[in-house]
């Protein structure tokens, strides 16, 4: 069957089940194409909240789609793909964090999204990448306890200085690989390129960047700047999507191994046939399922996020 053919099959599906879906801008184009909705983790988890569809289905990894849920409690919500997770968000348990808390009772916790609901439930507060920096300088908190990526934490630690911010080995291990040796090579072969750089990259790297920001403050700053040329440090899917919007400029990727994996787990067939499921057929799917008390407790500190980033 042609790509074309199945994401039409798709299409009519989703209209029948009443299902919206949800892609994370590092899935494939072809996923991206029949998505109702595109972007970062948090945007969509906030999209998700605004959706009338009775069902979502999320192409991403499963801290994306646990968000969503506890954003949206009343709509069922299905990973496209069961084993796709995260290794970050799932770095650090929820006893290992309670314990430092005990040791370190003045500090609050801020976790970054990429973590699971259980971790969120001893949070205090959750930042996005774009968010992070504005939330830590509006907290009342002058100790504050980064997890898990401390790579992101440090760029955090190096913009509000007036906070003491204590970091944890974590990070995403994608992102986390790249040396400043590869930048200083990919920025030597492209010489007239903007180098445009995510914070979960090692300070080194981000020391040489032109912007560091989010996923989506890299897709803006692309498509709005006047610069002809732009080195990508983030997940190369970023690099594809932006050469399709803007075909009259030029993307190069940081690195060929800044790939996500889980990420790339999630196929069309996977979608349909959760997608079939879902209507009552013979397909797999996935569902999305946590108690009261989970979804309650785990989504104080993504409420706190909302009210100190508003």
């Amino acid at each position: 069957m042609k790509v074309r053919d199945l994401q039409d099959r798709i299409c009519k599906l989703k209209k029948i089940t009443n299902t919206a879906i949800l892609a994370h801008c590092y899935q494939g184009r072809e996923i991206c194409e029949i998505a109702d909705f595109t972007g970062d983790s948090y945007k969509l988890s906030v999209d998700a909240m605004n959706i009338e569809a009775e069902n979502i289905l999320f192409c991403g990894v499963h801290f994306m789609a646990e968000t969503a849920k506890i954003l949206s409690p009343d709509k069922h919500v299905y990973l496209s793909k069961k084993g796709a997770g995260c290794p970050m968000a799932e770095q650090f348990s929820r006893e290992y964090i309670a314990k430092i808390r005990e040791k370190e009772p003045d500090r609050a916790v801020v976790a970054y999204i990429n973590t699971t609901a259980e971790l969120k439930t001893v949070c205090d507060v959750c930042v996005t990448s774009a968010s992070a920096l504005k939330i830590v300088r509006n907290m009342d908190a002058e100790k504050i306890l980064f997890v898990p990526d401390c790579n992101l934490g440090d760029y955090v630690k190096r913009n509000v200085p007036e906070k003491d911010i204590m970091l944890l080995d974590g990070g995403c291990p994608v992102h986390r690989a790249v040396t400043p040796e590869q930048a200083l090579e990919v920025k030597k072969a492209h010489p007239e390129a903007m180098f445009l750089v995510h914070p979960e990259c090692r300070p080194e790297v981000a020391e040489l960047a032109d912007y560091v920001g989010s996923t989506t403050g890299i897709i803006d700053f692309a498509r709005n700047s006047n610069a002809r040329e732009f080195i990508i440090g983030t997940e190369n899917s970023i690099v594809e999507h932006l050469q399709y919007e803007c075909p009259d400029k030029k993307f190069y990727p940081l690195s060929p191994d800044l790939i996500c994996r889980d990420m790339k787990l999630t196929t069309l067939p996977d979608i349909y046939n959760t997608l079939v499921g879902i209507g009552g057929g013979d397909g797999e799917m996935y569902e999305i399922l946590m108690d009261e008390k989970l979804i309650a407790d785990s989504r104080k500190c993504i409420d706190e996020m909302i009210r100190l980033g508003g």
